[in-house]
């Protein structure tokens, strides 16, 4: 089944663009696109997309109080960021919203139909200059004894975990990995309860707190 993707920016040719880059690929199924947040709100009540593809900085509505709107009336739509910009403000702000991804406009279209993918099945996907801040971050917090593991995590499982904080995709994962996708799924699964997350951005984080690498 393809990924149902509504296109969201304020730049009429960039978003022209991007759906004809997008409607190739057999894996996706642009079914709109938008050119503020609040259309964008508007139109997935409407089309019911899988994944919002949005930007951030945009007239009317912007895309993280869009992101915010959208995970409290919508919260199937997954929102995947797309934007230019990866200041901190930017990222953070996307990714408290409620934003399960954040990539740069130039990521490759390889990369961003396997971001899209995972999007649809609720992975988090971040590029790996994001996932760096990210890291940064925590290691920047004041410290504080971590909660020990109830069952320590597998020396597969550590792999895993550290390719998640590059921000890698199953499908890199596997690669990198020399495994089947479905087994870098199974691991992800067994990691997230592991550390008692819910997302594999938080296991990154959790795995970093723990000192895990």
């Amino acid at each position: 089944m393809s990924v149902r993707v509504l296109i969201v920016d304020d730049q009429a040719l960039f978003r022209e663009a991007l759906a004809t880059l997008l409607e190739v690929q057999p894996e996706i199924d642009v079914v709109g696109e938008a050119g503020d947040g609040e259309e964008a709100v508007r139109l997935c009540a409407e089309l019911r997309p899988d994944v919002a593809l949005m930007d951030l900085r945009m007239p009317v509505l912007d895309g993280i109080a869009a992101t915010a709107r959208l995970r409290a009336e919508q919260p199937d739509v997954r929102v995947l960021a797309l934007t230019t910009f990866d200041d901190d403000e930017d990222v953070f702000a996307a990714l408290r919203a409620g934003a399960v991804g954040y990539l740069l406009k130039d990521v490759s279209s390889t990369r961003l139909v396997e971001a899209l993918v995972a999007a649809q099945r609720g992975e988090s996907v971040l590029q790996p200059s994001v996932a760096a801040k990210l890291v940064a971050h925590v290691a920047r917090l004041p410290a504080e004894a971590p909660r020990p593991l109830a069952t320590p995590l597998s020396e597969r499982e550590l792999e895993v975990v550290r390719l998640l904080a590059d921000g890698r995709s199953n499908r890199e994962i596997a690669k990198t990995l020399f495994l089947a996708e479905g087994t870098v799924k199974n691991l992800v699964t067994s990691v997230l309860s592991k550390l008692q997350v819910r997302d594999r951005t938080q296991a990154a984080l959790r795995a970093k707190e723990l000192g895990l690498f």
